[in-house]
């Protein structure tokens, strides 16, 4: 019998407690689906959207900061969010978020509910909010958010507790509240929801408490659901045949959407990554490739109807998500899509329809299994026996975690930042229980033998073009630009800036805690500005064990050369 959910209430209004001014200049107004589809081209001193445009490449045409004057780089300002929260304990929390700017205005979430409205010259808080989130739910994985989207005068947000939410963009205050999923069952949201039309389009958390994965469509200025697009097949519909035939491995199948896709307005389709099956290791219990799960799905945004898939890992038993980004771009006029997959291989395929054009590895150690070039997929090391431990690499962290990799047009070069972690996997089947982890294993991640790098793989052939070396873990999105930069930061807190031709490193700045987040790049007034949120926490035992005692400080910096 699942336990009654217990509201959490309503969050005291906090613009009552401080002196931020509680109001922002009205620029998110005009903010609508055209301004976005041509954000990167027309407004390339705004922030528009997540990955700051539809395609994904996490790239600015920005260049007055670039490798002749990047040593010159300081901060201009800081903003103090805050280091401790209520909800789990504090090595689960992390600032995560890519921050928007819109016209002077950044929009940014942080942990346990919150979203800020600050001046994008100064870091002046402007507005905050702070939406109610229940301490008794026990959910997977850090108490974390992704980001927020704007457009129409609101600025939107997915809780931690499975809400959508959209707020006044000009005064913080919440205009509609709407339920997308059960926290009672184990779903959450930490997805930076995407606008697309007339729609925010929000993905659902959940996968190790073996929930069933959905990607939703709201309607702007209702908040009611436009249309629901499920990850796992019932019985009868097409790709349920992946699933064992009988009991209902399918209803908790997870398969979850929690990271925020990207979307082609010329194809009119979104391409949304998928997560684990449930339960994580224990492929026994689920026979099957099980689909939709570990795969990119082609959504037509209209109805949510899935159009095409590729499944990167088939019957996955080493918690090889692969929500991570699904790049867009072009090669001898092609329309290709780049993924840096969790299972350590790269992939590109035929946006189109979702034909396998290369694959070829990522990281240095893969000993799972091997894809070869034709995409047949052969597993060698899998937990298979109750109890048995085995080791493997990459570990359930990937050879790169949720964080993004980055595409520029200017050197054609792809930029990720990798994580060469390993761990020891013991099955230990357990019976499903509502609202109750899901793991089937044990995991031990390694804490000694690790190291990470950014490196640049050249999309024409699979290969590595240069690399630069870390002695832990990459753990944050990187950032390319018009002024051939990488901006790419450590574990150990240390924000890089690289020449995006060689890897060369030519310049750092210690922001007290570790990356986790996504950096973004913006002008105002015509001076260009770098902008990161900085706070280390979510799931760091699952990927970097070594610095669970890390600092955990909460802060957004923003770097201008000086005037």
């Amino acid at each position: 019998m699942a336990t009654e959910y217990v509201d959490a209430g309503r969050a005291i209004g906090q613009a009552t407690l401080s002196g931020v001014i509680g109001k922002a200049p009205p620029v998110a107004r005009d903010v609508t689906y055209e301004r976005i589809l041509n954000a990167r081209e027309r407004e390339p001193h705004n922030w528009l959207t997540y990955y700051g445009a539809y395609d994904g490449k996490r790239y600015s045409p920005l260049d007055q900061i670039n490798t002749e004057n990047v040593k010159q780089l300081r901060p201009v300002w800081v903003f103090q969010a805050g280091s401790s929260g209520m909800h789990a304990g504090p090595s689960t929390y992390s600032f995560e978020a890519a921050p928007l700017v819109v016209d002077g205005v950044m929009y940014v979430s942080g942990w346990d509910g919150w979203v800020w409205a600050l001046d994008a010259r100064t870091g002046q808080e402007l507005w905050r909010y702070k939406h109610a989130i229940p301490f008794d739910v026990s959910l997977c994985c850090g108490n974390v958010n992704r980001g927020v989207a704007v457009a129409e005068g609101k600025v939107f947000v997915a809780t931690l507790n499975a809400h959508v939410l959209a707020l006044d963009a000009e005064t913080g205050k919440l205009v509609w509240d709407t339920v997308h999923g059960d926290v009672r069952a184990g779903e959450s949201a930490t997805v930076a929801p995407l606008v697309v039309k007339n729609m925010v389009i929000v993905g659902s958390s959940g996968g190790e408490f073996g929930v069933r994965g959905h990607l939703d469509a709201y309607d702007i200025e209702t908040g009611e659901r436009v249309w629901r697009c499920y990850t796992i097949p019932k019985p009868g519909e097409p790709g349920s045949e992946t699933w064992p035939a009988e009991g209902e491995a399918w209803a908790r199948g997870g398969g979850n959407c929690w990271v925020t896709g990207t979307y082609d307005p010329e194809l009119n389709l979104l391409y949304w990554g998928t997560g684990n099956p449930a339960p994580d290791f224990d492929g026994e219990v689920r026979e099957g490739d099980n689909l939709y799960t570990d795969s990119v799905i082609a959504v037509n945004p209209d109805n949510g109807e899935i159009q095409w898939h590729y499944q990167f890992t088939p019957h996955d038993v080493w918690d090889y998500d692969s929500n991570m980004e699904m790049i867009l771009f072009e090669l001898g006029g092609r329309k290709l899509l780049g993924h840096f997959d969790k299972n350590g291989y790269f992939f590109i395929l035929d946006r189109t329809d979702g034909r396998l054009v290369r694959v070829a590895p990522f990281v240095d150690r893969i000993t799972w299994g091997e894809i070869s070039p034709d995409g047949k997929v052969t597993p060698k090391v899998y937990p298979e026996k109750e109890g048995e431990e085995v080791h493997f690499w990459p570990g359930p962290a990937g050879g790169k975690e949720w964080t993004h990799a980055a595409y520029s047009p200017r050197t054609q070069l792809f930029y990720a930042p990798v994580q060469e972690v390993g761990a020891k996997v013991a099955r230990r089947r357990r019976e499903f229980k509502e609202g109750i982890p899901y793991w089937g294993a044990s995991v031990t991640v390694d804490s000694e033998d690790m190291y990470g790098y950014v490196g640049a793989f050249d999309p024409a052939n699979g290969k590595e073009a240069w690399r630069w070396r870390n002695e832990v873990p990459m753990c944050a999105s990187v950032l390319a630009t018009g002024g051939d930069l990488v901006f790419a930061g450590e574990p150990t807190g240390e924000f890089n800036a690289l020449d995006a031709r060689t890897g060369e490193l030519l310049w750092q700045f210690q922001c007290g805690s570790g990356h986790h987040s996504s950096p973004i790049t913006y002008s105002v007034d015509g001076r260009q500005y770098v902008a990161v949120p900085v706070g280390w926490g979510a799931w760091t035992e699952g990927f970097l064990p070594s610095m669970l005692g890390a600092p955990h400080g909460d802060a957004l910096f923003a770097f201008a050369l000086p005037e």
